[in-house]
């Protein structure tokens, strides 16, 4: 049975103050709660600081974004090395923010992730449709793109290893989400897109999480779904009450 996994992407909010303000009233609210395998992505200034605070606690910690290069120059950037050297398990990778503000591509996307799972980290891989594309019917055709072309020639034995966030572009940070119904649909086509190009074992194998505007009131239409193991939460996780009845749901 797949264990449901609730990840904060903190996006570019949080001073290394306020990331201790917040680790320390989470850490007191959840008593070491370990029924969902939980995850903190703060951005990359408070890494440390949180690092040091999650120590020897049940939690996981994961950067928003790497390179593909170990080291060089490459003014700005952040290596798998450096992350992997503040202790953090997982990675968000493609991001719809990364896309749309970057220029991020389903080449560039490959890339991370495949240098991701050569450093041992655990890529949580973004994928999800714009407004138009969704009311022009061609949200299968987006997804069918962004999931094959990125994890284009990624070993098998890492997908195990792998979670896949579907979010609908259109919801994020917008208040709009999926209806419950229409996500694990989604769910279910990434499921079966994993098992075509894989195997069925590994597909069942895969954690996919849905993203987009979830909240306390929200969060259990997602996790009752059967295909959805989990949320990729941003604004509500910046608040740990907020973040904390999102993981006890």
């Amino acid at each position: 049975m797949r264990k449901k996994i609730i990840a904060a992407n903190w996006k570019m909010y949080k001073t290394c103050k306020e990331t201790e303000e917040f680790i320390m009233e989470f850490l007191s609210l959840s008593q070491g709660y370990t029924e969902k395998e939980v995850v903190i992505c703060p951005p990359f200034t408070s890494l440390c600081t949180a690092q040091k605070l999650l120590k020897d606690t049940p939690y996981r910690l994961g950067a928003q974004n790497m390179f593909w290069e170990k080291e060089g120059a490459y003014t700005g950037e952040i290596s798998p090395l450096m992350i992997k050297d503040l202790n953090c398990e997982y990675i968000i990778i493609g991001h719809s923010e990364r896309r749309q503000y970057f220029g991020e591509t389903n080449e560039n996307i490959n890339k991370k992730i495949k240098s991701a799972f050569s450093w041992g980290l655990k890529p949580i891989f973004c994928v999800g449709e714009k407004w138009e594309e969704r009311e022009n019917g061609k949200t299968k055709e987006v997804i069918r793109e962004q999931v094959t072309k990125g994890l284009m020639g990624v070993e098998k034995e890492h997908i195990e290893n792998l979670v896949i966030a579907y979010e609908p572009v259109w919801a994020i940070g917008t208040g709009h989400y999926a209806k419950g119904e229409d996500a694990n649909e989604v769910a279910n086509l990434i499921r079966n897109i994993i098992s075509e190009v894989f195997s069925k074992d590994v597909a069942d194998k895969v954690r996919i999480q849905y993203g987009g505007s979830v909240n306390p009131q929200n969060v259990l239409e997602f996790l009752s779904q059967p295909e959805i193991d989990g949320a990729l939460v941003g604004g509500a996780s910046l608040k740990p009450q907020s973040f904390w009845e999102i993981v006890k749901s």
